[in-house]
């Protein structure tokens, strides 16, 4: 090692004769001699530094030694170079004012010559300047030296650089962002966010450079911004001049995803959820629900479905976690999964509800008993599902609904678990039945979906038929009368709001609306809870509100004088259920007069109201509590109390309407056969009619004033007037035994099963006129006038005419009046 040495190299000679005024300021120099003897770049460098550190930059000089680089681009490597090997001095002799001012002026330099083309290697001395301030133990060396980096990070280069790594800087800055140091841990830690986000803003724009998404890099930079946005407020500040490390953390991780490709967001989530785990940060989930906020605001909205997807498999990982955890995870996901709605159609939609479904599977198998913190879990993922349907178009609600009706386990299974299941998912189907709109019933009910639905209306079990009624309620009020006819009362609703329904919905009552009715009925009869009998009314009155019209009146009364029959025809029912059943049945007569504005059918109803109140008040509502009431006091054979199949006929007519189905159609019963496309059969209409009026015991039986209108279905016979007599009114009243009724129930069956299984020559034959002896005489007349015009025509000829005579033509054949129209 040499003791002395030179303060100019051999190729620097030509520099010698610049000047020779100034004397040599380095002490290691064997010169002695004046400044003549060293490059100007190295004076001009000197002259920066002021005599006394604490005067600062001497600007003037700064000025030179900008103008002299800006001149000379070739020397602005040995200008950085130059100003290292000083700093680096100063630091080593703990000079750190003279060490700031180096720094300094590094970046001035970087500033004014950030557009050269040899900035790179000026850069590399830069960097490796920053570096060595972050290094010392003095907190305001690493302050300043991030604050340059920031600088340094703003600038766009011209040309990429290759070779160039940010681990030494990722790795101080991610460090500084859990400073503990008491008095400067504020301006520690916004100076390592700072940091971080030069790095994120000079690497991620540039794919020539090394990759800032690899799992090392970002197990650093995620944790750190976290650590500092859950040590703080996290309110943004009024005054901008004045930030905080969250607020800050909180900005650079908006950039940090909004940058992320789709490649990539899954380098920023796996961290994020470690984070989470490790630091027990889902209870409470506060934290958790806003940070994920700011990633589902932040990400392109491409991608947004990638962080729901990574959040379920998250959930489906911790499915051995506490029920606390797995709620909290379930709430995030239900707050951030409505972002997502909106960028996902078709399969990936339908894969998060498949995804939701069989976490909710999972937890109803995995639990014998559902506790109190399992049930919140549910019903989180529940929330988190109909949260996602109602940022769907309502088609696709409608396609979730029946993908999530097809995953429900059929009535057979009726294990404890499937009947838990079964309530789960029918609760979730709920979720989405909320969100939809109804416009039209024919769309919000198709066949594929109604018909599973109503077989689950009969289910065993309450609490699922009740859950399939506030289903039905939720698709059927289109006017928000749901919380209005709540309570099942024979007095007005006053708050109740209606239109008349459409034409399609005229046409799907036609169709389904039987069907409906049935299932209600059947519900009715199951159980005696008063809350399941109001849940089924709640429907009954809802589907009176939006279809009953003057073409579905008809079919609505024939459904109310069902349930009044279950009431009075099934032994199996206790006193306090048919006297249920009986109120519910003249609160919808009296409902569906008001909705329809058929007077006489309303004073009729008032009429049995009023005289129940004074002879039977159990018989109108409220309805009464099966443990709170006695059956001993009340009396059921009270026929005169009863709705009127005869007095709604007649009250029908009076108000100039149809009443043939009402009075040939009989009312509905129990445990009919659902078929969505099945429709009232005009054969069974008929026969039905023919069997009321006693004349078709018998189908040999020819009555002459039967009109042919009779049998052609939509064609309504004209209504005579009755004859009042007493014998008319007391047969009228006398209501045939059980025994007359089953027998007039096989004859009907009998009559049907004829006339569709029977052919159409046996049929004709069955009901072809015997006694009509006008007919035959003029046929005989017509024979006989015949054959005395062909006497004179040859053998032959008469042969072959008598043949023909003989064969009936078809025009003659006498159909019978089943087949006229």
């Amino acid at each position: 090692m040499a003791l002395i040495r030179c303060c100019f190299e051999p190729p620097e000679l030509p520099e010698f004769f610049d000047g020779f005024v100034q004397k040599c300021t380095d002490p290691s120099c064997c010169c002695g001699c004046c400044s003549a003897l060293r490059p100007r770049y190295k004076r001009l460098v000197d002259n920066i530094f002021p005599v006394n550190a604490e005067d600062g930059l001497v600007k003037s000089n700064m000025e030179k030694l900008t103008f002299y680089s800006l001149s000379s681009p070739d020397k602005l490597d040995r200008i950085g170079e130059y100003l290292y090997q000083k700093a680096t001095k100063d630091i080593n002799r703990k000079r750190y004012k003279l060490a700031e001012i180096a720094m300094e002026a590094m970046d001035l330099l970087l500033q004014a010559c950030h557009a050269q083309t040899t900035l790179n290697l000026f850069v590399e001395s830069f960097l490796r300047m920053v570096q060595k301030l972050l290094e010392d133990s003095n907190p305001n060396l690493k302050i300043m030296a991030t604050n340059s980096f920031v600088k340094f990070a703003n600038i766009n280069e011209d040309t990429p650089s290759y070779h160039r790594r940010y681990d030494f800087f990722i790795s101080k800055f991610s460090s500084m962002c859990h400073s503990d140091n008491h008095d400067l841990r504020d301006s520690l830690r916004l100076a390592g966010i700072k940091g971080l986000q030069g790095v994120i803003r000079k690497t991620v724009s540039d794919d020539l450079v090394e990759n800032i998404w690899d799992a090392q890099h970002m197990e650093k930079i995620v944790p750190s911004l976290l650590f500092n946005m859950q040590t703080g407020d996290l309110t943004p500040v009024e005054d901008a001049t004045h930030i905080t490390p969250p607020v800050l953390a909180e900005e650079v991780l908006r950039e940090l995803v909004g940058r992320a490709s789709f490649g990539h967001i899954r380098s920023v989530l796996k961290p994020l959820l470690m984070h989470l785990d490790r630091h027990e940060l889902w209870v409470p989930n506060t934290f958790a629900i806003h940070t994920f906020r700011i990633v589902m605001i932040s990400i392109q909205p491409q991608y947004s479905y990638t962080v729901v997807e990574t959040l379920m498999q998250h959930l489906d990982n911790n499915f051995k976690s506490s029920p606390k955890t797995r709620t909290s995870l379930a709430v995030v996901l239900s707050k951030i999964i409505a972002i997502a709605a909106g960028e996902s159609v078709g399969p990936s939609a339908l894969d998060i509800i498949n995804n939701l479904l069989t976490h909710l599977r999972t937890s109803v198998s995995t639990t014998t008993e559902i506790t109190a913190e399992e049930s919140q879990y549910q019903e989180a993922l529940i929330n988190a599902l109909g949260e996602f349907a109602n940022h769907h178009p309502d088609y696709q609600k409608i396609e979730i609904m029946l993908f999530i009706m097809n995953t429900v386990p059929d009535l057979s299974k009726k294990s404890k678990s499937d009947q838990m299941l079964q309530n789960i998912l029918l609760k979730s189907l709920l979720k989405v039945g909320t969100q939809y709109s109804t416009v039209s019933f024919e769309k919000a009910f198709p066949a594929s979906f109604l018909q599973p639905l109503l077989r689950m209306a009969r289910a065993p079990h309450d609490p699922t038929r009740m859950i399939v009624m506030q289903i039905f309620q939720a698709l059927l009020d289109r006017h928000q009368n749901e919380q209005v006819l709540s309570t099942v009362s024979v007095k007005p609703y006053t708050a109740l709001s209606q239109e008349p329904p459409s034409r399609s919905d005229i046409i799907f009552t036609h169709k389904y609306g039987a069907n409906i009715m049935q299932a209600l009925i059947d519900s009715m009869a199951l159980s005696d809870r008063v809350d399941a009998l109001s849940s089924s009314y709640n429907t009954a009155a809802l589907l009176i509100v939006e279809m009953s019209c003057s073409e579905t009146v008809q079919e609505f009364l024939l459904f109310i004088l069902g349930i009044q029959q279950v009431a009075h025809t099934v032994e199996s029912l206790g006193a306090v259920h048919k006297c249920n059943l009986h109120s519910i049945a003249i609160a919808l007569l009296v409902l569906i007069s008001r909705v329809t504005g058929i007077n006489n059918l309303l004073e009729y109803a008032q009429k049995i109201v009023d005289a129940r109140r004074e002879e039977a008040p159990y018989y109108l509502a409220p309805l009464l509590e099966p443990k709170k009431t006695s059956a001993k006091n009340l009396n059921l054979s009270l026929p005169h109390l009863a709705i009127d199949k005869l007095a709604l006929g007649e009250c029908l007519q009076n108000a100039g309407m149809d009443a043939q189905r009402l009075n040939s159609g009989a009312p509905y019963a129990l445990h009919q056969t659902d078929n969505p496309a099945h429709r009232h059969s005009w054969v069974e209409s008929v026969s039905a009619h023919m069997t009321q009026r006693n004349s078709s015991a018998d189908l040999t039986v020819y009555t002459g004033d039967v009109d042919s209108v009779n049998s052609s279905p939509g064609v309504c016979k004209r209504v005579l007037s009755q004859e009042y007599t007493f014998d008319a009114m007391k047969r009228a009243l006398a209501e045939p035994t059980e025994a007359a009724k089953r027998e007039q129930r096989e004859k009907q069956l009998q009559i049907v099963r004829t006339f569709r299984e029977s052919e159409f020559d046996e049929l004709v034959r069955r009901t072809e006129p015997k006694h009509d002896l006008i007919q035959n005489r003029l046929n005989e007349l017509f024979n006989s006038l015949a054959m005395e015009r062909q006497i004179t025509q040859s053998g032959d000829n008469k042969t072959l005419q008598l043949q023909a005579t003989n064969d009936k033509p078809i025009y003659e054949t006498n159909f019978p009046e089943l087949f006229y129209y």
